[in-house]
C-alpha cells in the first residue's frame, strides 16, 4: 500500500507496556477464569435508569437526525450550568463545545492552540491517551513528574522549568487518573502562576470533578487570570455513569469555542442526537451524580481500611476518582513484574504504575469498579500474596 502518513505513524510509538497485564487478565476473565479485574476504569454498574429511559422515548420519538456542529442549543446550555458549578465560574453556553466523549474534548483544545513545531508540558502520572494526543498535533512535549513521596502533588518549580520558548501550554488532570491525588489551592496557584507570566494556555482535565472525595474540587479557571487562558476538559462518563455514550465537552474562551466547532465540522459532524437529548435530561436532573460519588467514596474507605497497618506497602495520593494508588517499592521494584505475578499467584489484575509514566514506577493502580464484597476480597489476596513474596526479591527491591 502507499505510505500512510506521518502523523498517524507517530500516535502510538512500538513497544509494551503495562497494559498487556489489563488485556492479558481480560482475555482470561473472558474466557471464564475467575480473575478479579481491577486494572480498568469502567463502572460495574449500568447507566442510570433515568437516563436509559430518556435515550428510549427520544429514539421512540423521531430523534434520529443530525444536529448542530457545536451540540444541541439545550445541551450546551446545560453543560455550561454544570461548568459553572464544577469551576465556581459563571459560564454561557457559548463557552462550551459538546463532543464526543472527553477524549475529543482533549484532541479539540490540543488541535485548537498548537501547531506543529509547538511545545506543551505535561505533568505526570498521567492518562495514557495525554502524549498520544499531542504527537497528533506534531507537537512535542516534555514530562514533568509528580514525586510520590509528596502524594504526587506537581512542583510548581520544576513544571516552570520545563518551559521553553516554544511552550504554548500545560496538561494537567485533577482529581488524578490514576494516583486520585486532588490538586491543593496551592499546587494550582503555582501553576497559574507560570501560565500567566509565560502567557501559556492551561489544560485542566476534570472528568473526575465529582468523585474529588474529602478535599472539594478546585478549577484552576476560578483562579485570578485563568479564565481567558484555561481548557477545561469534562465528560459525562464517570460523574453521570456514561462511560459508553461518548459524550463530553470542552470549556474555554468563546472566541476558541467559536473557531474549535470547525473540528466538529471536519470530525465528528455533530453528535447523536438521541444521545445528546439523554445527555441533557442526565445533566439537567443530576442522574446518578450523588449516589456514583457516594459509592466509590465509600468503596475507597472500604479498600484502605483493609489495607491499613499493612506496612509492606505505602498509599499515596488516593484522595479522589475512581482508583487507590500503592507503592510496593518496599515489596519489588519492578511493578510490572509484581502486577504480573499478582495475576499468576491470585487471580487478581492491576495496573502496574509505570504505564502512567516514571513517576508511578514502584507503583500498582487499584480501580474501585467492583462491589465492596470483592474489593474486601482483593484486599485479602493482595495482602496475601505480599506476604508470600520470596525474601530474596524483597531484599533485591530495597
Amino acid at each position: 500500500m502507499p505510505h500512510p502518513s506521518s502523523r498517524i505513524s507517530g500516535i502510538s510509538p512500538s513497544g509494551k507496556d503495562g497494559w498487556e497485564v489489563h488485556f492479558a487478565a481480560l482475555a482470561r476473565f473472558q474466557n471464564g477464569e475467575d480473575i478479579l479485574m481491577l486494572s480498568v476504569g469502567d463502572h460495574d454498574f449500568d447507566t442510570p435508569s433515568q437516563t436509559v429511559e430518556a435515550c428510549v422515548t427520544a429514539v421512540r420519538s423521531g430523534h434520529h437526525h443530525y444536529t448542530q456542529l457545536p451540540g444541541l442549543p439545550r445541551l450546551r446550555e446545560a453543560m455550561a450550568k454544570i461548568a459553572s458549578e464544577a469551576t465556581g465560574v459563571a459560564t454561557t453556553a457559548d463557552e462550551v463545545l459538546a463532543t464526543p466523549g472527553g477524549q475529543s474534548a482533549l484532541y479539540a483544545a490540543v488541535q485548537a492552540t498548537l501547531d506543529p513545531g509547538d511545545h506543551a508540558v505535561v505533568v505526570a502520572p498521567y492518562y495514557a491517551t495525554y502524549p498520544g494526543t499531542f504527537r497528533a498535533a506534531g507537537a512535542s512535549f516534555t514530562v514533568v513528574e509528580a514525586r510520590a513521596e509528596d502524594g504526587f502533588q506537581p512542583n510548581a518549580k520544576a513544571v516552570g522549568e520545563a518551559v521553553r520558548p516554544n511552550t504554548r501550554a500545560i496538561l494537567i488532570n485533577t482529581p488524578n487518573n490514576p494516583t486520585g491525588a486532588v490538586y491543593t489551592p496551592e499546587t494550582l496557584e503555582g501553576i497559574a502562576d507560570i501560565c500567566r507570566r509565560h502567557d501559556l494556555w492551561l489544560f485542566s482535565d476534570e472528568v473526575y470533578w465529582t468523585l474529588a472525595g474529602s478535599r472539594p474540587h478546585l478549577s484552576p479557571r476560578a483562579l485570578p487570570g485563568m479564565k481567558e487562558r484555561t481548557l477545561i476538559i469534562n465528560s459525562l462518563s464517570k460523574s453521570h455513569g456514561m462511560t459508553g455514550w461518548r459524550i463530553g465537552w470542552l470549556t474555554g474562551p468563546a472566541e476558541l469555542i467559536r473557531l474549535a466547532i470547525g473540528l466538529n465540522l471536519v470530525s465528528t459532524y455533530g453528535l447523536n442526537d438521541f444521545v445528546s437529548r439523554a445527555a441533557i435530561e442526565a445533566l439537567e436532573n443530576g442522574y446518578g451524580v450523588k449516589e456514583i460519588a457516594d459509592r466509590y467514596a465509600a468503596r475507597r474507605e472500604i479498600f484502605l481500611a483493609e489495607m491499613r497497618g499493612f506496612n509492606a506497602v505505602t498509599v499515596r495520593g488516593s484522595e479522589g476518582g475512581m482508583y487507590v494508588m500503592l507503592d510496593i517499592r518496599a515489596v519489588e521494584a519492578d511493578c510490572e513484574r509484581f502486577a504480573w505475578e499478582l495475576l499468576e499467584a491470585e487471580k487478581v489484575a492491576v495496573m502496574p504504575g509505570s504505564s502512567f509514566g516514571e513517576a508511578a514506577e514502584g507503583h500498582i493502580r487499584i480501580s474501585l469498579c467492583q462491589p465492596d464484597a470483592l474489593l474486601q476480597e482483593a484486599a485479602k489476596r493482595l495482602k496475601r500474596f505480599i506476604s508470600a513474596y520470596p525474601v530474596q526479591d524483597k531484599a533485591r527491591a530495597l
